[in-house]
């Protein structure tokens, strides 16, 4: 039976390309919703995300039962999740953009501006960089990834650092606890290890 994934909704992502990224790296039942009944009946969850964090958290928060569904599905029911860019962004505590907004709070941190200690180096970090592992994780290879983002994940324990590239300085590539991954790069963009990543996802068991 082919199991079902649940492609977020809530008016900040880019839905048409991560879609057919997860068909093209082996999904067969893609539902792009809004509904969170849909997202509670799928088997694995995808969360994308572009732009700012505020604004993204606001959008996320104003879909009536969302916040709930997520919960229930990732931390009670411990389905697998993968947050993308933004959507990886939003695991965390809390994010400062605007004056500060929380998060889903999944995973201890906070998400703060790149300051790349060479100020030689622009923001946002932007194109192709390293995925280094940082620490052991089944979906996690070393490779380059492609990469579009003006703020970071600071994670508040290192266990959940899952890998790093660098910009001026460590950057947070990847998050993971329990069921739950987050990246920081845009896997629909990054060609071949992009896809080998989102069918890696497609099979975890954790």
């Amino acid at each position: 039976m082919a199991e079902a994934v649940a492609l977020i909704d809530y008016g900040a992502g880019n839905l048409h390309s991560v879609h057919n990224a997860l068909r093209a790296a082996g999904a067969t039942s893609v539902s792009v919703t809004a509904d969170p009944a849909v997202v509670l009946a799928a088997d694995r969850i995808v969360l994308p995300g572009v732009g700012a964090f505020a604004a993204c958290a606001s959008a996320l928060n104003a879909i009536p039962g969302m916040r709930a569904a997520l919960d229930e599905a990732v931390l009670g029911r411990n389905k697998p999740f993968l947050g993308i860019c933004v959507g990886m962004q939003l695991m965390a505590t809390r994010g400062e953009e605007f004056g500060g907004e929380q998060g889903l709070g999944w995973i201890p941190g906070t998400v703060r501006l790149l300051r790349p200690a060479d100020p030689a180096l622009k923001v946002p970090h932007m194109g192709w960089n390293d995925v280094t592992p940082a620490t052991p994780h089944p979906l996690i290879a070393a490779g380059e990834a492609y990469y579009l983002h003006s703020f970071v994940f600071d994670v508040a324990d290192a266990a959940h650092l899952a890998a790093v590239s660098d910009h001026g300085g460590p950057v947070t590539a990847a998050v993971a606890r329990d069921t739950m991954i987050g990246v920081q790069f845009h896997p629909e963009k990054s060609q071949r290890y992009g896809l080998d990543f989102l069918a890696r996802f497609l099979e975890w068991r954790p």
